[in-house]
């Protein structure tokens, strides 16, 4: 429901609606439902290797998706500077990345910064041009009420997770180059989807030859070691990891590694190790 509130109250007739061939399924559901209606034109952006957005220009009237943070890359998009009117999707970026100076609407989901889950922010900027797209009597955005133990759970954590940022940001950053050193130089066939370089250090997504990321994911969960598979999309119309597809790149052995704030140097340790001696028996299986 955000992203239909955040992009469908933004258009008018005549408008065109942009997003990129690496947005979230809900951002496709959109363009799919406004393309139907006829009520705007719909036109997808390429990326390039590196799941950066193409050069495109825009008029005032249109439409913008802009997502920070790809939560199956670690991607941080660049900053989007024109005057469209942009609706931005920070549900994986949470409070990681401003909200640029030209934005109209945004989401934000709890979990970004360890909340609990079932909880979404919508935030509209005073003097957008926005109209409510939903059904609606009276001056409330969303239909229904909210649960004030989810607001209230979600404004701790935020809190928490902020401290902790400050002060864990860097140590991240440096398990994240560790663990790509560590990869590279034990564990050959394997690739990184970005390089280090302009992604969210919290997320480290790899291509590994010869495997089936299921039965890497299942033998690590065995050893007790959680891991995702690389794919966010799982939902009806969309491929297989259509992220890395957009980039160019191959969608079968990713995995995503998410490298959260209260993980210890040892626990690094064992993933790496499991991870080598997982990929090892499935390539000899």
């Amino acid at each position: 429901m955000g992203f239909h509130l955040g992009i469908s109250g933004l258009v008018e007739n005549g408008s065109t609606y942009f997003h990129s061939a690496v947005d979230r399924e809900p951002a496709f559901a959109v363009s799919r439902f406004l393309g139907q209606s006829s009520q705007a034109k719909v036109h997808q952006l390429a990326v390039d290797s590196m799941g950066l957005v193409e050069d495109f220009s825009s008029d005032l009237s249109d439409v913008v998706s802009w997502q920070l943070l790809n939560g199956e890359t670690g991607v941080i998009q660049r900053k989007y500077t024109n005057s469209s009117r942009v609706f931005c999707d920070a549900t994986s970026s949470g409070t990681r990345i401003s909200l640029p100076e030209n934005w109209s609407t945004a989401l934000w989901e709890s979990r970004a910064w360890a909340g609990p889950a079932g909880i979404g922010i919508f935030g509209l900027r005073t003097g957008a041009q926005w109209r409510n797209p939903l059904p609606h009597n009276d001056g409330k955005v969303v239909p229904g009420s909210a649960s004030l133990a989810l607001i209230v759970a979600s404004a701790l954590a935020i809190d928490s997770w902020v401290a902790d940022e400050k002060l864990l940001a860097q140590r991240i950053r440096d398990i994240n180059a560790r663990m790509r050193g560590f990869i590279a130089e034990r564990i050959p066939g394997t690739s990184f989807a970005t390089g280090i370089e302009n992604t969210s250090p919290h997320l480290l997504s790899l291509i590994i030859e010869g495997v089936d990321e299921q039965q890497v994911l299942a033998k690590l969960l065995e050893k007790g070691i959680h891991v995702d598979s690389g794919s966010a999309c799982s939902a009806t119309n969309m491929d297989p990891s259509h992220v890395l597809a957009a980039m160019g790149k191959s969608i079968k052995g990713n995995i995503r590694f998410t490298i959260h704030h209260e993980i210890t140097e040892d626990e690094v340790d064992l993933a790496l190790i499991a991870l080598q001696s997982v990929i090892e028996e499935v390539r000899e299986n």
